[in-house]
């Protein structure tokens, strides 16, 4: 038989019917189109479903393209591809269904959707990356970690010294660090989440910071024993303005508040001394060098010995000291042992509306 008869019988019978479908021969370029499109069509509900189920990292993601500004930045902070963070933002959009960043520019800008999403998402994330840590210390009842308070040197020198003796009495293996740094220092540690908190005085709370007062101190007048003034019970504040003040540095809120006071009512004054510290202000008026307007944390007994103190409440204003923590701040154990130390049940009940932060 000939090649071109064998090739005939072979066409009829790929063409013969089968039920009511015709066999016909199949276009190679066809079915290879027909198959890439499949391909093509797997990958995509594959992305979906693998984004989808990755929602733990669009917003690690996210989280972190928000905190260092750039993808680039967050790329390498998660030792991945910026193509691979670009698309993790993209499919969490696609996902909620609206912009969360505006691209616009080398830094990353947050549309009100992202503002929202990231305080939401913020705590979750940070939670998640010391899930094993806090679950093990969960366990072992604090037999391990790390905690950084914030805090300014009056904190750490009158306030802190018992919480901290009984926290290491309880948790003795927890390394324990007293960052000594306040005011704008301070805020930044908070948000840059050097700190697990902080604690100290606060005279204007920024909208990212929340703050709940523990402990609050009265105003005090210390002079040196000799002193005119000492052989007073009740002082006026026209009775100090003509002796020279000592005041910690005009740059801290204690200076300012002390120059509103007298500026409201009126009442002329002058500064003969700034210095920092309260110990050292203390040394200095009972060496006779001028007369003070402390914040009553900062007296103990011993100072009675040598300083004439009398309280000034009706003319100051109490100082408030407490906790300060970043808002959405996901707290760790050792954290919130601490915390619960310096007031239990501070965390269900906190007070923000008072009022911003001082070394004071």
């Amino acid at each position: 038989m000939s090649i071109v008869n064998i090739g005939s019988n072979l066409l009829s019978i790929m063409m013969k019917k089968v039920g009511n479908k015709t066999l016909r021969p199949r276009n190679p370029r066809s079915v290879a189109r027909k198959r890439a499109a499949g391909r093509q069509d797997d990958q995509r509900k594959e992305g979906r479903y693998y984004y989808k189920g990755n929602r733990h990292k669009q917003l690690r993601a996210f989280v972190m393209v928000v905190k260092l500004g750039t993808l680039t930045r967050a790329a390498e902070a998660l030792f991945v591809s910026q193509p691979t963070i670009s698309l993790q933002l993209q499919a969490l959009e696609r996902e909620l269904g609206t912009a969360l960043v505006d691209r616009r520019g080398r830094r990353i800008n947050l549309t009100d959707a992202g503002e929202a999403l990231y305080t939401l998402a913020r705590p979750l994330v940070e939670g998640w990356e010391t899930l094993d840590r806090d679950f093990h210390a969960s366990l072992k009842g604090l037999r391990g970690g790390t905690l950084v308070i914030a805090a300014g040197t009056s904190t750490i020198q009158y306030l802190l010294p018992e919480f901290v003796r009984t926290y290491r009495e309880r948790f003795p293996a927890v390394q324990l660090q007293l960052a000594n740094v306040t005011g704008k220092d301070g805020l930044a540690w908070l948000r840059a989440d050097q700190a697990d908190f902080a604690v100290g005085s606060m005279l204007d709370v920024p909208n990212d910071i929340a703050w709940a007062p523990v402990q609050h101190f009265d105003p005090m007048l210390i002079m040196p024993l000799d002193h005119p003034l000492a052989a007073k019970e009740k002082i006026t504040l026209e009775a100090l303005s003509p002796y020279g003040l000592i005041l910690p540095p005009q740059r801290l809120s204690t200076y300012r508040l002390v120059d509103l006071v007298f500026q409201q009512r009126q009442v002329p004054y002058h500064v003969d001394i700034e210095v920092g510290g309260w110990d050292v202000i203390k040394e200095y008026v009972a060496r006779g060098l001028g007369i003070s307007i402390v914040t009553g944390i900062c007296i103990t007994e011993a100072d009675h010995t040598r300083l004439a103190v009398r309280n000034l409440r009706q003319y100051f204003p109490q100082r408030a000291y407490g906790v300060v923590m970043r808002k959405g701040k996901f707290l760790s154990a050792e954290a919130r042992a601490f915390i619960d130390l310096i007031r239990p049940g501070l965390l269900t009940h906190r007070e923000h509306d008072e009022s911003g932060h001082s070394e004071r």
